[in-house]
């Protein structure tokens, strides 16, 4: 062989060894070498209601169920605190006389009671009789198809495992298989965290529990509840074993297959949950009948069919975006070795796809629920006493839980969120009177639950104003509403359903809002979510009066109503107030240090880098504020966050990137967006030098810690806004775009207006734009300082080159 072909051939072994290890490097795959030994390291899926967490044991396999529907509590009684409002007169008077101290002391009897808690549904066990060494362990879950498989060998014999949620079938579907006929031996059994009691019938393994009446916390006063007739929401679990050969045993409280080749395992759950108003006892559905029919329709279907519409209908769903972001040197490893070799610094872009395209399908997975929308943790809870209760936290992380929906195309996923805001508007109505003294419109605080429980908390007094007594989540959940009708262009939505809640909320506000000194309006009592002034006297507090995220988010849900109204064509007289009360808000402040002021008074803050930004709400979610068309106010926003710093965690480092997104610079963004993928041990595991604090665990999920499934969905959507910034009149490209992203292509990311982008891009420079409109409407590309104007029919496409 002479020297030139031996050249060619050894570059061509390279070439190839090159672009397997690039192919290989997946951006939809998660996988490992071992089984999860903590809930950080398991795999998740779900169709929506219904949760199941992976672990992926060998001799033993373990898996958390939940229904997003399975929570403690029954409706709620907004009128709980009938006279509250008499105590708003005392406590504006004494913020008019500069007596926050007094006025601290007073909103506290502004408090109702805490949310309830999202509960654990149970754990469903698989374990083997056969137990020995397993080697050539593989697990993974391939989001591409919402699938997880798990497979090893043991004594030289091969087993298989397939998982996976079915949405049309509403039922939970296991296949095991062995490459040795005979080879599988198991048994199954469920256990519950609730009151429960399991036994099996017919070859059914059947679970049936009731989940607790009462608010966390206090499990520790459990027992006095559980005899207490017709109250807390009832579920059932069902499992049932189809084999191709072998033979099911049973004893009281568990199912047994033995000597089997191949055996699916089918998983149905159900609970009473009727509503947000229905008693979930006494006018619950029956979810043991619905438990059983779901069992039934699957149980007749082939696993083969069953797999088909599963993945046909995850799939219509998730295969409408594609992010690449060019070439990748990065070895093919494990995710958590991956995940570890990343936080080092080292380069790997398809696992910045991979967290973006986790991140919808986690919405996917945990969304699609009318009125029941993603918690804190999404659907998948462990917990008898979850963090927070894995309630609905309404100051910011129920709202991050949706930045992605409408501009990752993902759009029907905002349902959930949209239809409990409505719940929310109809509790609000007493809240609003028998707490803030408004008879007009609706108000929500700042936690929430299944019960659309709308109350400022506390426990009736007992509690801290800076967090429980917040009235604004109506107006920040209200804008939510606009985005789904300026993504979607659904008028009919916008005439029918929207518009009413985004109108209640605004007459809420009217009513709320009182005039200063100045003559401007503003909010009194206020506080800034979570967050402490101190006075120049020395005195730290919370309530004051005319904080600036208050009037942030009012401005912006006046805006959207105005808006929302004209384009209606309807409620010219109520649009003359809002734009009246627009113009007369207190206008933002620059403080000293050059920052966007949070208080009313250019005051210092308790904790300087505190967590929360809300004052900056203007900037993101909202677009108040810009580059263009606010400079100053933009450039105290940059001052803002440089004072706060970038070391914070989960969801505040997702609002941060968002926020330097739209301040256009990719390059903190990114920076940020990588300290988000840093590498954190699931919180029981104990190492010789653990690895603590915010960050990602093995799993993908977002330690802030603990888990909060806000930061996954905060990292995903600021993706997307480094990628397409847009409003109701222009579509700006990769305006925030890295230089670690120089070359890349993305197509389906939606823009305001009802339009959808395709393009690719090199050296940060768009090169083929595609446009197309789902409605028909003009809109201005933007690319840096090229404008071009477009007008499109409905479902009509427009290629466009920079």
């Amino acid at each position: 062989m002479n020297s030139t072909l031996i050249k060619k051939t050894f570059f061509i072994i390279l070439l190839t060894s090159y672009y397997t290890t690039i192919s290989a490097q997946s951006q939809h795959v998660l996988w490992y070498k071992q089984p999860a030994d903590f809930f950080e390291e398991s795999l998740v899926l779900g169709n929506g209601k219904m949760g199941a967490t992976v672990f992926g044991g060998a001799n033993s396999d373990k898996i958390y169920l939940n229904d997003i529907t399975l929570w403690s509590g029954e409706p709620v009684n907004a009128n709980m605190n009938p006279e509250a409002y008499k105590n708003i007169p005392a406590i504006r008077e004494a913020l008019k006389n500069e007596n926050y101290k007094l006025a601290e002391e007073l909103n506290k009897k502004v408090q109702g009671k805490n949310s309830e808690s999202y509960a654990p549904l149970g754990t469903l066990e698989i374990n083997n009789s056969d137990k020995g060494k397993a080697v050539n362990y593989h697990r993974e879950l391939d989001i591409s198809n919402a699938i997880s498989k798990v497979s090893y060998e043991i004594a030289g014999i091969k087993y298989t495992r397939e998982y996976f949620v079915s949405a049309p079938d509403q039922i939970m579907v296991i296949k095991l298989k062995a490459d040795y006929k005979g080879a599988l031996n198991f048994d199954i059994n469920l256990k519950s965290l609730l009151k429960s009691n399991a036994e099996v019938r017919n070859n059914i393994l059947i679970m049936t529990g009731s989940a607790p009446i009462h608010e966390n916390p206090g499990y520790a006063v459990l027992p006095k509840y559980l005899d207490v007739k017709e109250r807390g929401t009832r579920f059932t679990t069902l499992v049932q074993i189809k084999k191709t050969d072998g033979k099911i045993t049973s004893s009281r409280e568990s199912l047994s297959l033995k000597d089997a080749t191949e055996a699916i395992i089918y998983v149905s759950v159900a609970t009473s949950f009727n509503g947000f108003d229905k008693n979930p006892a006494t006018e619950g559905l029956d979810d043991i009948t619905l438990a059983l029919q779901n069992m039934s329709k699957a149980f007749a279907k082939p696993f083969d069919k069953l797999k088909e519409s599963h993945i046909a209908d995850y799939q219509k769903f998730f295969n409408r975006v594609n992010l690449d972001l060019g070439k990748t040197t990065a070895p093919d490893l494990p995710t958590d070795e991956r995940l570890l070799r990343y936080s080092e610094g080292k380069e790997d872009k398809n696992l910045e796809i991979l967290y973006f395209n986790y991140g919808r399908y986690l919405l996917i997975s945990s969304s699609r629920t009318l009125g029941v929308p993603a918690n804190l943790q999404g659907i998948w809870n462990p917990y008898l006493n979850p963090p927070w209760s894995s309630n609905y936290t309404m100051n910011i992380n129920l709202e991050e839980n949706y930045w992605l929906a409408e501009n990752t195309n993902l759009s029907e996923m905002h349902l959930p969120l949209l239809s409990f805001i409505k719940n929310l508007s109809v509790t609000g109505k007493i809240t609003a009177k028998s707490f803030y003294g408004v008879n007009e419109g609706w108000a929500s605080a700042h936690n929430s639950d299944i019960w659309a429980m709308t109350n400022p908390v506390g426990q009736f007094g007992k509690e801290d104003p800076s967090w429980a007594c917040w009235p604004l989540s109506g107006a920040w959940l209200s804008t939510h509403i606009w985005e789904h009708y300026i993504f979607t262009q659904d008028k009919n939505y916008l005439k029918t359903e929207g518009y009413p809640i985004m109108k209640g909320a605004s007459q809420f506000f009217l009513g709320w809002l009182v005039t200063d000194k100045n003559g401007n309006l503003i909010t009194s009592p206020s506080t800034s979510p979570e967050n402490k002034y101190i006075t120049p006297d020395g005195f730290i507090g919370a309530t004051m009066y005319g904080g600036t995220a208050d009037l942030a988010m009012i401005r912006e849900c006046f805006d959207k109503t105005i808006k929302a109204s004209k384009i209606l064509n309807i409620d010219a007289n109520f649009r003359i107030k809002l734009e009246t009360a627009l113009a007369k808000l207190h206008p933002y402040q620059i403080g000293k240090k050059g920052n966007l002021q949070e208080w009313y008074f250019d005051w210092e803050d308790e904790e300087p880098k505190h967590r929360h930004q809300s004052q900056l709400f203007g900037l993101f979610p909202g677009d108040q504020i810009t580059p263009l068309k606010t400079p100053d106010l933009a450039e105290a926003s940059k001052k803002t966050l440089e004072i706060k710093g970038d070391e914070t965690t989960g969801w505040s480092k997702g609002w941060r990137i968002n926020l330097w997104a739209r301040l256009w610079d990719g390059n903190r963004a990114y920076k940020m967006f990588r300290e988000l993928l840093r590498y954190v041990d699931p919180d029981g595991k104990k190492t010789e030098k653990p690895r603590r604090g915010g960050g990602t665990y093995p799993n993908l999920f977002d330690a802030h810690p603990p888990f909060q499934i806000d930061g996954n969905f905060g990292g995903a959507a600021a993706v997307a806004e480094m990628l397409v910034q847009s409003d109701e009149n222009e579509i700006r490209l990769l305006p925030a775009l890295p230089d670690a992203w120089s070359e890349g292509s993305v197509s389906g990311i939606c823009a305001r207006g009802g339009f959808e982008i395709e393009m690719n891009w090199n050296n940060k420079k768009p090169e083929r734009v595609i446009v197309s409109s789902k409605n028909g409407g003009k809109t201005t590309l933007i690319f840096g300082n090229k404008r071009q104007e477009i007008v499109l029919k409905k479902g009509e496409k427009l290629e466009v080159t920079f």
